[in-house]
């Protein structure tokens, strides 16, 4: 049962199971292992906030099925209140997503989400208006503006929040959300850019790598997709960059923060990752050096493991790391 005392975190979004191969370097047809976990974004980003001890949410839904389970108690199990995860029957599945692993940047994704997913068909009436209004942060993803009637239930949530502090836009990018017969490649990235704008009003926190960042401004400079998205009225811009670093700015201030060795296993829950660890930081109140650095480290960890959701780190884990690299440095 979901607390009376506000979250620190409520997300919303993509939520199911991924199918990953234990076999690395090979097609998915030459595969011949699997194991599966918790994933999508949302769940993923609220895991690793759990992981730094925050109270965290999921707003999303499941079918009722085997999967759909499956979701509900690995959330239990790794600390995020599945209150408002919402059971849909009769409609489409669980949804399953499948990927290749070759390290260190390709990894693609196959999403079994046809025609739609249960985490799309949320409704403006079904949210929880207080838990969104009242949390500490509030996180979503352009995905989510991807269908109806997901659509509208994300504009009834940032229509409830308002421009309240933490309340973050992850610019998150993925074609196979946006293709359909009157959608080509063109049309669906802007109809993305469209759905972005019309999001960013609301939001305080803006989050993407440069690819997304210029699908969004049109600006492919890290520094002038930043500027872009604080012209939005955004209060920190936050561009990742992989390996070549991470660019956070606000009005008044710039921080570049260098890409963190690691050995790539996974690339796709650095993200996730990165971004779980920025709501912690953030929360925390520390400057934006520090929150940067430290968010920075916690996704190379994740980028360094097979799976997103049961890879989240936690704050030990990632100062662990951030005390050696100092150390290494000299700067103690």
């Amino acid at each position: 049962m979901a607390s009376t005392t506000p979250y620190d975190l409520v997300a919303i979004g993509r939520v199911g199971v991924d199918l990953y191969p234990l076999q690395h370097g090979i097609t998915l047809d030459e595969a011949r292992t699997f194991e599966k976990f918790l994933g999508g974004s949302a769940a993923t980003v609220t895991v690793g906030a759990a992981r730094h001890g925050r109270r965290a949410a999921l707003v999303s839904a499941t079918a009722d099925d085997a999967f759909g389970r499956f979701v509900h108690r690995e959330l239990l199990q790794l600390g995020v209140d599945d209150a408002y995860l919402q059971t849909i029957s009769g409609g489409p599945p669980t949804p399953v997503t499948f990927c290749e692993f070759f390290p260190p940047d390709r990894f693609p994704r196959w999403f079994y989400r046809y025609p739609t997913a249960p985490d799309l068909l949320i409704t403006p009436e079904s949210l929880p208006l207080q838990a969104i209004r009242e949390a500490r942060a509030f996180w979503s993803t352009l995905t989510g503006l991807s269908q109806q009637p997901s659509r509208a239930a994300h504009a009834a949530a940032r229509e409830e929040r308002g421009r309240t502090p933490l309340t973050m836009l992850d610019l998150g990018y993925l074609p196979a959300f946006w293709l359909d017969r009157d959608h080509d490649a063109d049309a669906a990235r802007a109809e993305a850019r469209s759905r972005a704008w019309e999001a960013l009003p609301y939001a305080t926190v803006a989050v993407g790598n440069l690819e997304e960042c210029e699908l969004v401004t049109g600006e492919s400079d890290p520094r002038r997709a930043a500027r872009a998205l604080l012209a939005a009225g955004v209060e920190l811009a936050v561009v990742t960059q992989g390996r070549r670093g991470v660019l956070a700015m606000t009005p008044s201030e710039e921080v570049f923060v260098d890409g963190f060795p690691v050995t790539v296993v996974n690339g796709l829950g650095a993200g996730d990752a990165f971004q779980a660890a920025l709501v912690h930081g953030l929360l925390a109140g520390w400057d934006l050096a520090r929150v940067t650095h430290f968010a920075n480290v916690a996704g190379a960890l994740v980028a360094g493991r097979l799976e997103c959701s049961t890879a989240m780190p936690t704050t030990a884990e990632v100062q662990a790391l951030l005390s050696d690299v100092e150390l290494a440095d000299g700067a103690l």
